[in-house]
């Protein structure tokens, strides 16, 4: 079949995977010029997108799901039957692997939705046409900053103007031919354009989304999630000026509309509506909304599988006996009480995917490292986060604290493999840049492609 990245178009996506009930029309697919032909129509598009990116594949928990396998280093353990995580886990992942091929997939088809949505923004009604290719800008340069974090190398790894990054495709997909047929950018080229990307959206975007009401506003894009995207591609890029600015804007535009850290930790996560920790969340229920993290973390008392991932000894010895943050974890079927990360416990509860603390903690890093103190001094934005866990304040602080800090607060939650990889630091025996912890292109791509697409080394 000749398919490559796009399996499926925007307007089939949209009629027959929508959760969110939005029933444009009653076929099974429209044509495009009456899909998005009117305002009202391509907003419904728009959601649609949300509900792409907040699949299981995504946002719904594969992708946190795999930097946590892929940074394991004893710390976690892949328990289930399922082969294709515990071939990310051992770095042992074949071309094929389902899971894999299934992230490529739909974050392509995320941004498919989005290309279409920008395409259409002059029928939007002209006070909302800023917001509306903000959240496609934003949806488009997240999923790219996903896929290059997994499938190419770092940043900090060789040449960025030669290592290969992703494709990338900015015009909509409608029908496959010669045209669709796109090689790999470099890293370079790749990180430009998520930052050209993230960059407009934030600046297009609103400071609270007035598509959002009182208990979802979290779900859709502002100018505070954009910001904190774009300070987690800079840290990657290890632009430590950037990254700082970033999280501060995000910090400033946050809590001057309300946003702050939860009064306790556990207070954080297993909500059934938003925190006002949340920078960026995805909903769950049991109407709408994938949550592997719960899939797989959880165990069946609380509706998960058999707890598939389980926390061992080395992550646990990592914290003060003190520390609230400890408390969350428990025990479950397994060997010797086998435990659990309590963050993922319960069914049907909103998924946070950027959280303010992450903000402060980025900022705490960035000032060090450039040796200023935007917004706050590292000190304080470190205390912040022990003070909450319970954990007596610093009085002074180092690089080794700060990074401390961001693992016991942000542990289990999808940063692992990418700070590991920023850090240079070993993984399970594997260098930070080696083949065997970069994603293969699925084959299938490849394949369809005629090898325009390039795959990665080691596969």
């Amino acid at each position: 079949m000749k398919r490559i990245i796009i399996a499926i178009t925007l307007i089939t996506f949209f009629i027959a995977s929508c959760d969110k009930k939005l029933d444009l029309l009653p076929q099974q697919s429209v044509a495009e010029e009456v899909a998005l032909n009117s305002d009202a129509n391509v907003k419904k598009v728009l959601n649609g997108a949300y509900d792409a990116v907040s699949s299981g594949n995504l946002y719904g928990g594969n992708l946190q799901l795999y930097s946590e396998l892929l940074g394991a280093n004893g710390e976690v353990r892949w328990e289930g039957t399922f082969n294709q995580p515990r071939e990310i886990w051992t770095k042992a992942m074949l071309k094929t692997n389902s899971f894999i091929s299934g992230t490529w997939l739909s974050a392509y088809n995320t941004i498919n939705i989005a290309n279409n949505i920008i395409s259409a923004i002059p029928v939007v009604i002209a006070a909302d046409q800023n917001r509306v290719k903000g959240e496609a800008l934003f949806l488009r340069g997240s999923m790219y900053f996903e896929l290059v974090r997994l499938f190419a190398k770092p940043y900090s790894a060789g040449s960025i103007t030669t290592n290969k990054g992703v494709p990338i495709i900015l015009t909509p997909t409608r029908g496959i031919n010669a045209a669709s047929l796109v090689a790999r950018s470099t890293i370079e080229q790749t990180y430009a354009q998520i930052i050209a990307d993230l960059t407009e959206a934030e600046n297009l975007l609103p400071a609270v989304n007035p598509g959002s009401n009182a208990t979802t506003r979290m779900v859709y894009a502002t100018k505070a999630a954009s910001a904190a995207m774009l300070s987690r591609v800079y840290l990657q890029m290890e632009k430590w000026a950037e990254a700082r600015d970033a999280a501060d804007r995000a910090i400033t535009v946050a809590v001057a509309n309300t946003r702050a850290l939860s009064p306790t930790y556990a207070g954080a996560f297993n909500n059934t509506v938003n925190s006002a920790e949340y920078l960026f969340a995805m909903q769950i229920s049991a109407q709408d909304g994938a949550n592997n993290m719960h899939l797989y973390w959880s165990i069946p008392a609380y509706g998960g599988r058999d707890g598939d991932v389980s926390v061992q000894a080395p992550h646990m010895a990592l914290y003060d006996p003190m520390d609230t943050r400890r408390a969350l974890f428990y025990t479950g079927p397994g060997t010797s009480l086998t435990i659990r990360s309590g963050k993922w416990q319960l069914q049907y509860r909103v998924l946070p995917l950027i959280r303010l603390a992450e903000m402060y903690l980025t900022r705490a890093e960035a000032n060090f490292r450039a040796a200023t103190t935007t917004g706050s001094t590292p000190l304080a934005d470190v205390n912040r986060t022990r003070q909450r866990a319970g954990l007596p304040v610093l009085l002074a602080v180092t690089l080794a604290d700060i990074l401390a800090e961001r693992k016991l607060e942000l542990a289990h939650e999808g940063h692992t493999i990418h700070d590991r990889k920023r850090l240079r630091l070993t993984t399970d025996g594997f260098a930070y840049d080696a083949d065997k912890i970069v994603f293969p292109i699925p084959q299938r791509e490849v394949d369809a492609s005629r090898g325009i697409i390039e795959q990665n080394p080691g596969y």
